[in-house]
């Protein structure tokens, strides 16, 4: 399985609509990969709070039209990173797309855990209450954004709903840049599965990003890694791997906890 990760930068000076044509042109590019990966909020940068009510749009707006043609365009699985969705009966949500590679929409996640301790994302947008998965003709995709990847239950429950290579969109700050290696390595391993997890490059609204795009094996190994800057990260795996480590080392059939209510004394 071939996958493209696309790291990005945010430019305050460039407009939504050309920072679209952007993507879409660098997602055109990775004809002949397997998936390709976009980061979080990139129409807008995920800390320009400011910005989300202005650049909100419907699930189908702009930038679904144009994320949908690029995947066809490419022929390729498109996680088309997230975007502030505006619901008409309802808030605003930070709503991931996935298209395959004929354009249509595969999944749609709205992040269930925002970021902001009751402020900035946390307040201005809703909670998403649903996991979501995506089957992909080579592996089960599982569907995260950013501060989600701080809460492993999530990925567990991921895990259980059959995901074999989970995904994490992001605009993750430097300030916090080994958490993010961490925690995404520590997500491989729980789970024995591949972590795919696409940063942001650059500054947003003041707030320097991390960089550092990372996919990360079953065992924990980064099998690649990138910069600090905008770069396209490619890598090649085999989703096999998934099944051959959890039979070798059966570490998730021995789970205890979690698995149904406590018994009553």
């Amino acid at each position: 399985m071939r996958a493209s990760v696309i790291q990005i930068a945010v430019d305050e000076g460039e407009s939504v609509e050309s920072r679209r044509r952007r993507v879409a042109s660098l997602v055109r590019e990775q004809a002949g990969a397997d998936l390709v990966v976009l980061p979080e909020l990139w129409t807008t940068g995920a800390f320009a709070y400011e910005e989300f009510g202005r650049e909100a749009e419907p699930l189908e707006g702009p930038t679904y039209e144009a994320m949908a043609k690029a995947a066809s365009d490419a022929g390729v699985w498109l996680h088309a990173g997230s975007i502030p969705e505006r619901d008409p009966d309802g808030p605003l949500y930070n709503t991931s797309l996935v298209f395959s590679p004929s354009g249509d929409l595969a999944a749609a996640y709205r992040k269930i855990h925002r970021f902001g301790f009751d402020k900035g994302e946390a307040v201005l947008m809703g909670a998403g209450a649903e996991l979501v998965t995506v089957r992909l003709p080579q592996s089960v995709l599982g569907l995260s954004t950013c501060y989600d990847l701080r809460f492993p239950e999530l990925f567990r429950g991921l895990v259980d709903a059959g995901a074999e290579t989970l995904v994490v969109s992001a605009g993750w700050p430097e300030r916090r840049r080994s958490h993010w290696t961490l925690l995404a390595q520590a997500r491989a391993v729980e789970n024995q599965s591949f972590v795919v997890a696409c940063g942001t490059a650059g500054t947003h609204a003041g707030v320097p990003q991390a960089g550092h795009s990372i996919v990360v094996d079953p065992w924990g190994e980064v099998l690649a890694r990138a910069g600090a800057d905008e770069e396209v990260l490619t890598v090649e795996f085999d989703p096999g791997k998934v099944a051959t480590t959890r039979e070798q080392f059966p570490a998730l059939k021995d789970r205890l906890l979690g698995l149904e209510p406590p018994r009553r004394p």
